[in-house]
């Protein structure tokens, strides 16, 4: 589940989604719960990686596809991975790669064991069109740091 990482929004293991009935069209945000106060949620619509599915009710295609594509090794940052990715899929169902550079989708989340290659793979079977360039899938880790 949501795990308690470095406490200062370096790491995404705690990544959650986030929305407030504010906007049209219905934006999500996933956001890094170390770093919001509970006060601060009043009226918003919390998820987390509970809550979009669990072997004991059914998995999330985005569980199931990290899991296909063997994105998860030692598992730390599995849940922040995979509420990021889920944000992605809930602003545009229809994904290609490059809305992960124009969104900074992935760039709050740390992965220290897969080389994030795997996790870009299970992304990567959501998308309609593929890029073009064979190394487009690595080039937004580098541009993009979490600050």
């Amino acid at each position: 589940g949501t795990k308690y990482g470095c406490g200062g929004g370096g790491c995404g293991a705690c990544m959650v989604i986030l929305f407030m009935n504010v906007s049209d069209p219905i934006i999500h945000s996933s956001v890094n719960a170390c770093l919001l106060p509970v006060c601060q949620l009043h009226g918003a619509a919390v998820t987390t990686v509970e809550g979009i599915g669990s072997t004991k009710t059914k998995l999330h295609p985005v569980q199931e596809r990290i899991a296909k594509a063997h994105g998860s090794q030692c598992g730390f940052c599995t849940p922040g991975m995979m509420m990021s990715m889920y944000t992605l899929l809930r602003n545009n169902p229809q994904p290609t790669m490059e809305d992960v550079t124009v969104t900074d989708g992935f760039k709050c989340n740390l992965c220290r064991c897969t080389g994030y290659r795997p996790i870009v793979d299970g992304y990567r079977t959501f998308c309609e069109v593929n890029s073009s360039r064979p190394d487009s899938h690595f080039h937004f880790w580098v541009n993009y740091p979490c600050v």
